[in-house]
Parts: C-alpha cells; sequence; structure tokens
C-alpha cells in the first residue's frame, strides 16, 4: 500500500527543515522544505498540508502537487512554496523506492553520468579570498562562487566598485585559466550599482553574475543583461514558471530554481523545460542539506540543460552540523575531481541517518538571516 500514513517535521542544525512522510506499508519518502531564516513558518504549512495528504496515494505526486499549490484562494511565495517543495521531494522519494529506481529515471532516464559541482568561499562579506580558494582547488573543485561584496551602497563609491573587482581578479589569480568563479551581488547592488561594475569584471571572465537585483525589480534584469557580456543568472528567489518567465524573456543565461523553495521536484523540471526553450542552462540554488542537494541531482541528470551543481559542504554556514552529517553513506554526494557521480539507489539515492535526525530536531536552531545597516543607520540588503 502507498497510502500516506503519517507527515514528520525536524528542525535540524545549522538552519533546515527536513521531511518525512510514511506509507501504511512502512515506505519513507524523505524531503527538504528548509527556507532560510523561516523554518518555524514553514513547518507550521507543512503541518496544514498535511491534512490534505494522509490517507491518500503517495503515487499521485502530480495531482497531490496541483492541490498543495491550487488548493486555497491565497497562494504562492516561499512559504508555502517552500513547504509543498518539501512534502513533494518526500513523495518522489517514496515512488522511487516503490518502483525500485531512482528518482530521475522515473524522470524519463539519465541524460548524463556525473554533475559537476561548485563550492562557497568567503562568507558574507568577503575579504581576502585568496587561501580559501586554494584550499577548494585543492579538494578538486573546479569552479566557486563568491559574493561580490558585502553591504553596497545605492550608488557605490570607488572605494566599493574598486573592492569588488580586486576581489575577483584575486580569484582569477588563484583559479587560473582553466577554473571557474561565479560572482554573487545577492540582491545587494542597485540596477545602476550593478551595471557600472559589471564591465569592470569582464577582463576576469566571472563564470556568471548572479541576482544582480533583488526579485521584486526583476521587470529590470533586462537592462542589467544588456550592459554586459557576462552570462547573467537568478532564480533563488523565484517560485515558479510564472515567475521565471519574465526573467527567462529578458535574456538571462543561467535560472537558478532552488528545489526547496520552488515547489520542489515536481516544478523544478517544468521550470527546467521552460528554460529550455529559451536556452537557457539550469544551475539550481543549493546551500541547504543533502535532501535538498539530492532532489538537485535527480533533476539534474535527467535535465539536458543543466549546467553545475551548488553545494554547501563547508560553506560559513553550517556551524553546528555538516551536510553530510546526517547521511548514513557519505559516498553518493561525495564529489571527486569536481563532479559527482550518478545516484543510482532507489528514489532520491541517499540514505537519511533518521536517529541523528531526530537527536538534532530536539536541540533545533534558531537560524535568522543577517539583519544589515549602513553607516547612516539605514536599512542595508543581506
Amino acid at each position: 500500500m502507498t497510502t500516506i500514513a503519517r507527515i514528520e517535521t525536524f528542525l535540524v542544525a545549522p538552519r533546515w527543515l527536513f521531511v518525512r512522510v510514511e506509507t501504511e506499508s512502512g515506505i519513507v519518502g524523505w524531503g527538504e522544505a528548509t527556507c532560510e531564516g523561516r523554518s518555524e513558518t514553514v513547518r507550521a504549512a507543512v503541518d496544514q498540508l498535511a491534512e490534505l495528504l494522509v490517507g491518500r496515494d503517495a503515487l499521485r505526486i502530480e495531482d497531490h502537487w496541483q492541490v498543495l499549490t491550487k488548493g486555497s484562494f491565497y497562494r504562492g511565495g516561499p512559504v508555502l512554496a517552500s513547504a509543498v517543495a518539501g512534502l513533494d521531494q518526500a513523495l518522489w522519494d517514496i515512488a522511487g523506492k516503490h518502483w525500485g529506481a531512482p528518482v530521475h529515471q522515473l524522470l524519463g532516464g539519465p541524460v548524463r553520468d556525473r554533475i559537476r559541482v561548485y563550492g562557497w568561499v568567503g562568507g558574507d562579506e568577503p575579504g581576502e579570498v585568496r587561501d580559501q580558494i586554494s584550499a577548494a582547488v585543492e579538494t578538486g573543485l573546479t569552479a566557486v562562487k563568491m559574493n561580490a561584496s558585502g553591504r553596497m551602497s545605492a550608488v557605490a563609491s570607488v572605494a566599493e566598485l574598486d573592492g569588488v573587482v580586486q576581489r575577483v581578479a584575486a580569484a582569477r589569480e588563484v583559479l587560473g585559466e582553466h577554473r571557474d568563479v561565479a560572482v554573487d551581488f545577492h540582491g545587494r547592488f542597485s540596477l545602476a550599482s550593478a551595471r557600472r561594475v559589471a564591465p569592470l569584471l569582464e577582463p576576469y571572465r566571472p563564470f556568471f553574475l548572479e541576482e544582480p537585483v533583488v526579485p521584486e525589480n526583476s521587470h529590470l534584469i533586462g537592462e542589467f543583461v544588456r550592459s554586459t557580456t557576462t552570462p547573467v543568472s537568478t532564480g533563488e528567489r523565484l517560485y515558479s514558471r510564472q515567475e521565471f518567465l519574465p526573467v527567462l524573456q529578458a535574456g538571462i543565461a543561467v535560472a537558478q530554481p532552488d528545489l526547496s523553495h520552488a515547489g520542489g521536484i515536481t516544478e523544478v523540471s517544468k521550470i527546467a523545460a521552460l528554460a529550455e526553450v529559451y536556452d537557457v542552462q539550469l544551475a539550481p540554488h543549493c546551500p541547504l542539506g543533502p535532501i535538498a542537494l539530492a532532489a538537485c541531482l535527480q533533476v539534474g541528470f535527467a535535465t539536458p540543460n543543466y549546467l553545475i551543481q551548488e553545494q554547501s559542504i563547508g560553506i560559513h554556514y553550517n556551524l553546528g552540523a555538516e551536510v553530510l552529517d546526517y547521511c548514513l553513506d557519505k559516498t553518493p554526494l561525495t564529489f571527486v575531481d569536481g563532479y559527482v557521480e550518478r545516484l543510482t539507489a532507489p528514489g532520491l539515492g541517499i540514505e537519511i541517518d533518521e536517529a541523528a535526525v531526530r537527536a538534532a530536531d530536539k536541540r533545533g536552531h534558531a537560524w535568522r538571516s543577517p539583519m544589515w545597516r549602513h553607516r547612516d543607520g539605514s536599512y542595508a540588503e543581506w
């Protein structure tokens, strides 16, 4: 029987929310409904949405997705989309385990044997990044990502602009010509400042420039795209195909939906297909835990236009737990020479250490997004 019997949530360090769905026959599916800084709120949303799933057939994934996203007059937004995402991942995990196949096989089969991954360097307010980049290279990574800046004035000063350029130049010097550096603007720049700095970075050939403006200003991203020859990416704070459509039409090169924010495997697979129409590559956002990473990889192995995968092993946020701490077998998510091999086990392809998860949930976490201020005391984008 694949009837859903119970749904549980676990708030675990460093800042994640795991979802466990169990069927009457004992099949367990895991998902990750993390919405950084809003996990308690998402947990409440999962608990409410569970009313629509318990007693239903876990294998009716598309129907469940339709009901979970449209079954209330008020729809959308990061909290609901993250709750749906965690449940959706867990249902796909169950389906794979029921049929004895990895999720990517259920999505149409593999289109590649391994996926390139990148790691983070530099922290929230990047300073000297050379040592961290050297350490990343020693692990075998062929690509890294760094924040362009800390807090940024609405009209960037010469010193602020020079700081961005100097950091990216230092990264390129360490990486050489055969590795990549992506530069994350993190929505901290005004359009004017983003357009001003982008041409200054072109000599260092960034892999892509990420989230140059906040998502509320997505209508401006086309102007930024036209200001630079560097590929532009965005999407970690967009939650549906409908929200991605305008930025795809505006000319971004790389779409970055988050499997734990944008409705899960079901919706991100559709976003990928939509992106392919615009000749746009996928590089899902994932500074999260092992379940989210596994879900990303499952989509990636079945998606032709999949560029690279973010992973957060060793990221500065991971205080209190690391990505692989909740995995019984760390091998599937271990990268070699900058790549992860195709996951072959049924479902999401990883085995969660349930005892460790339950113990961590007793401690919980209260992670919040940093609150920044400019020198004059006004709010600054983090």
